[in-house]
């Protein structure tokens, strides 16, 4: 079977999509039977190609973006306007069985013009934001956007969500619909259980791109409220974006500059060690869909406060692994975070049962649930 994947997004450039693209296209490459192309954005202005596997190709149309971590409009409309020519030149060369678009938008786009000029069949894994309503910054736009995203989603053969809240915001959209879902996974062997130990400042952390979305600077307003209590706390915050600006003027407002370390970028092979340091992981986010960073603290042995959003409650049993939280209750995230404070006894222990819980989230399993589908879409007399 020979299968197209379109991503705008492929690491090292942006943010959870493409590590779950990386992580499942490694996967992949394991399974007999199955060729891949990967046809997603360089960073630069020329086009680039890479043998990924012994039959995973990735082709990098030139739409150099500005920002490693985040596309804007321009460069989603320009990976659109590349890749549909660059896929119908591979398929032309060596035809496809089946094209699966890691978005709505806009791979989903690119795949439902190929699926009207060459009759293939599609799968379209949704993103958050292709969701509308999910991300408050793109309000303006989904009015515009929402009847294509809608086509998009009639013309797939089957629709992927990764948590059951973000399919019920699919069908408050369009109800009926018909969803697969497939939860994302964690490489536990990966992550070492962070030693949670008594003594010392209560070591917060919090990896997300720092986008108002997210709700960092709840997280920071929480920090001064415990600091002004006498609790000794520090707060790291792994990610950049377009509101670093703002939380860092907001910490120096709040008196909490020298508490809050804003690390920035971390690589992947590094991502582990900032785990392995912290006490407690928190995801304040207006919504997610699947949060991979979670699992990652789960896998960590690390205690999780995340806010009431999709896939919250797949991965954090209340009480247990952490704590669910209304977005933007401050109060309640003060709360939970001055009992760690005072109890690391409890950090500890719900540390380790969110690593037990961690071991239900295999990239393996989800590999294998996205090979059912290929076949499902494609019969073994035509692969």
């Amino acid at each position: 079977m020979h299968i197209l994947m379109l991503n705008n997004e492929f690491p090292p450039l942006g943010g959870g999509t493409g590590t779950v693209n990386r992580a499942i296209l490694l996967r992949l490459a394991e399974v007999p039977g199955l060729s891949l192309d990967l046809v997603t954005a360089a960073l630069g202005r020329r086009p680039e190609q890479a043998q990924f596997a012994e039959r995973v190709r990735i082709f990098k149309v030139p739409v150099s973006n500005q920002n490693l971590h985040h596309s804007s409009n321009r460069e989603l409309l320009t990976y659109a306007a590349l890749a549909l020519p660059a896929a119908l030149r591979l398929h032309r060369a060596t035809p496809y069985d089946l094209v699966f678009a890691w978005s709505a938008v806009p791979a989903g786009g690119v795949a439902l013009a190929l699926r009207r000029l060459t009759g293939l069949p599609y799968l379209v894994r949704v993103c958050g934001p292709d969701i509308p309503g999910f991300e408050q910054r793109y309000g303006p736009l989904y009015p515009v956007l929402t009847p294509v995203i809608k086509a998009i989603w009639h013309g797939a053969s089957r629709l992927v969500a990764k948590c059951q809240g973000e399919a019920a915001m699919m069908l408050a959209v369009q109800p009926g619909l018909p969803i697969e879902l497939v939860p994302n996974g964690v490489e536990l062997e990966a992550f070492t259980p962070a030693p949670i130990t008594d003594g010392g400042p209560l070591r917060l952390l919090c990896v997300a791109r720092l986008i108002e979305r997210k709700g960092q600077h709840h997280l920071i307003a929480a920090v001064r409220r415990l600091l002004v209590e006498g609790h000794a706390v520090q707060l790291e915050l792994v990610g950049e974006g377009d509101a670093r600006q703002a939380n860092e003027a907001l910490a120096r407002r709040l008196g909490v500059a020298a508490q809050v370390t804003f690390a920035g970028y971390v690589p992947r092979e590094q991502i582990a060690a900032h785990y392995a340091a912290a006490h407690v992981f928190v995801l304040p986010s207006y919504n997610e869909g699947m949060s991979v960073a979670t699992l990652e603290a789960m896998a960590a042995g690390l205690p999780t406060v995340v806010t009431r959003t999709g896939g919250a409650e797949e991965l954090v049993a209340e009480g247990v692994t952490g704590h669910i939280i209304p977005w933007a209750d401050v109060d309640a995230l003060t709360a939970h975070l001055r009992r760690f404070a005072t109890n690391r006894a409890l950090a500890r222990q719900m540390g380790a049962a969110a690593r037990v819980r961690a071991h239900s989230f295999t990239w393996e399993v989800a590999t294998a649930r996205y090979v059912a589908l290929f076949h499902e879409l494609v019969p073994l007399d035509r692969s």
